[in-house]
């Protein structure tokens, strides 16, 4: 990745209309429907984008999409990268360090999760708190990142607390049901065995995943403020496990999904 390349890419989408947006939204698995909520959309495939990866997952559509949310100018990102599709680090971050250089001020992320925490349950929404990264590396450990920021980034509080505190807030004069947690992310694409969600169950996990991590360190080394919810879609429990069945994590991901853009769009209304 050189800068060059950031430019190219940048250059390309503000030529398309992509003018300031000030809010990047990253979303998950089954979690699409937000688009529909974006007025005067236009939309930008990554295939036509200089130097963007592709999505290769079928639950993800593969554009950006800028238009205005909730009053405000947003850029959407809909259908994000992994490790377990072949991809590299800077792959998965390069749409964030894109968004930024657009002009984004804060980044909202979704994912589809499983609790690991067992007081969670099914469609509920998470917002998290803190993370554990066992996807055994870093986007920022390449030889140039010092010209992109600072090499040693500080992850003390990775998700911003005054958004967090917002869409609490929010939840809570709602009735809407919000829990809190921890998401571990790993490499993928097989799930978890039954020794392995007890151990992440150990470390102190809430909710395990696929994604966010590497998007979310990269968001700090920009020092952009993230605020991050994981929909739950399964139940983790090693005593009574179930084998997967995706269908029903997309179906459950599209239930629960309308609540999380309400949560979103009033707190884009908030900041």
């Amino acid at each position: 990745m050189t800068k060059k390349q950031l430019e190219e890419s940048v250059e390309y989408l503000k030529k398309r209309g992509f003018d300031a947006p000030e809010i990047g939204i990253v979303l998950g698995t089954g979690l699409g429907q937000l688009v529909n909520e974006i007025e005067n959309p236009v939309e930008a495939h990554y295939n036509h984008i200089p130097y963007f990866p592709l999505a290769t997952v079928e639950f993800h559509s593969g554009k950006l999409i800028y238009g205005s949310i909730a009053g405000k100018k947003a850029v959407v990102m809909q259908g994000r990268f992994h490790l377990y599709e072949g991809y590299d680090f800077l792959d998965i971050t390069y749409p964030i360090r894109v968004m930024h250089q657009l002009g984004i001020k804060k980044l909202f992320i979704s994912n589809a999760a499983g609790a690991i925490n067992l007081d969670f349950k099914k469609g509920d929404i998470m917002l998290i708190e803190d993370h554990i990264n066992l996807q055994g590396g870093s986007p920022l450990a390449f030889k140039n990142v010092a010209e992109f920021g600072d090499r040693f980034v500080d992850m003390s509080e990775p998700y911003d607390v005054d958004m967090r505190n917002k869409i609490e807030d929010i939840a809570k004069k709602e009735g809407t049901s919000l829990q809190k947690g921890v998401y571990v992310s790993v490499v993928g694409p097989q799930l978890e065995t039954k020794a392995e969600y007890r151990m992440l169950k150990t470390l102190g996990a809430d909710a395990v995943g696929m994604s966010t991590v590497p998007e979310v360190i990269v968001a700090n080394h920009l020092r952009l403020p993230i605020v991050a919810v994981s929909v739950l879609t399964d139940e983790c429990d090693p005593d009574n496990l179930q084998p997967i069945n995706i269908q029903e994590i997309i179906e459950i991901a599209g239930k629960t999904e309308p609540k999380m853009i309400h949560l979103f769009k009033e707190l884009i209304k908030q900041i």
